[in-house]
């Protein structure tokens, strides 16, 4: 089952007896999993099963949910807070989609974006948290995807919870998009809403009052991803003002390219059906992948074709055919929430600083 089928099936987009039959389905498999992940969890908490330390702070970054949250931009924005105050900061993650000895495509765009921030990839991340504290004399870690990732211990557990589709249809792993039960985000220390830029502010309240009543407190942070330019794979540049709506097709594989249309059409540009494409996400782009959309391009009559950063550095191509390429590069803004933040950042700052051997930098 492909991820476009998996989303329309578990949303109740598609109708009728057949999915009906696979939803009921998909309920009892979920039941199975859930069981699994709360006896996950209490394994954790008697102790049975080990949670390691390193001697140096360590920020995880994770999701309640399948999909994309935003967490790429959001760990170069507090990589670079950190970086700001003098810190050797390193990035962990598993390395998910990656090819045999490489790193994957969430790494080449936080190289791009971080490019004086090591990246460690490998599904084990104790051992890497190890080699930056020995080896790369690093002072903070960031661990990418963390939140179910409960072998590494951490000082700071942070949850992005993406607005458009916070709850994960409501069920967990397969029959909504959930990875735990809602109750998980207890565990939470700070609670990050994304993409509230594209919710009402109606909806905004009612997620703050489904936190209220899940971790006994609804404060969160806020923040948007505002376009900030478009980049190629060349290096350049341009602004988002030399797009037309006329001109442009876009295509992406990533998390949530609901999101990504979504971002588009907030900027004024509407890409209709069909020219916008969707991959599977971290999908790895072969030679017959880039035919077909230089074929697509062309049949278009050749318009800007607009992707996402994760999209680009795997293509590497600065066009398609007569058709330039772009990636739109996004940061990060906090809309609401930015004392919570950096309280939270601080006190981990403060740790840092407190380990600092004498002539440290």
């Amino acid at each position: 089952m492909d991820e476009a089928y998996h989303r329309a099936l578990v949303s109740g987009e598609l109708r009728g007896c057949q999915p009906a039959l696979m939803r009921l389905g998909l309920s009892g498999l979920a039941a199975g999993y859930g069981l699994a992940m709360r006896l996950r969890s209490l394994g954790y908490r008697c102790g049975l099963l080990e949670t390691q330390h390193v001697p140096i702070p360590v920020i995880s970054l994770g999701n309640i949910t399948t999909g994309g949250t935003g967490k790429t931009p959001f760990a170069a924005f507090v990589a670079q807070w950190f970086r700001d105050h003098a810190v050797r900061v390193a990035f962990l993650s598993r390395g998910y989609g990656a090819d045999p000895g490489a790193v994957n495509d969430e790494a080449l765009v936080l190289n791009q974006l971080c490019p004086d921030v090591p990246h460690l990839q490998n599904p084990d991340r104790v051992a890497s948290a190890r080699i930056a504290v020995e080896e790369l004399d690093s002072q903070l870690l960031i661990l990418d995807d963390g939140f179910q990732h409960r072998r590494l211990g951490r000082d700071l557990d942070v949850v992005l919870i993406d607005a458009s589709n916070p709850w994960g249809f409501g069920a967990l792993l397969p029959r909504g998009l959930l990875r735990e039960p809602l109750t998980a985000l207890r565990r939470a220390n700070l609670v990050v809403l994304t993409r509230v830029d594209s919710v009402s502010v109606d909806q905004l309240h009612s997620i703050r009052q489904r936190l209220e009543r899940i971790r006994g407190t609804g404060e969160c942070v806020e923040t948007n991803f505002p376009v900030r330019r478009l980049v190629n794979s060349l290096g350049e540049t341009a602004e988002w003002s030399s797009l037309t709506t006329g001109q442009v097709a876009a295509f992406c594989g990533i998390g949530n390219p609901t999101a990504f249309r979504g971002l588009l059409a907030r900027r004024g540009i509407s890409v209709a059906d069909d020219r916008f494409r969707v991959f599977p996400d971290h999908h790895r782009y072969t030679r017959e992948d880039v035919y077909a959309l230089r074929e697509w391009a062309d049949q278009l009559g050749s318009p800007v074709v607009l992707t996402t950063q994760k999209d680009l550095v795997k293509l590497d191509l600065p066009q398609l055919n007569q058709s330039p390429l772009w990636a739109v590069e996004i940061g990060t803004e906090i809309h609401v929430g930015r004392e919570l933040l950096e309280r939270r950042l601080g006190e981990i700052l403060q740790r840092v600083e407190q380990d600092r051997t004498p002539g440290d930098p």
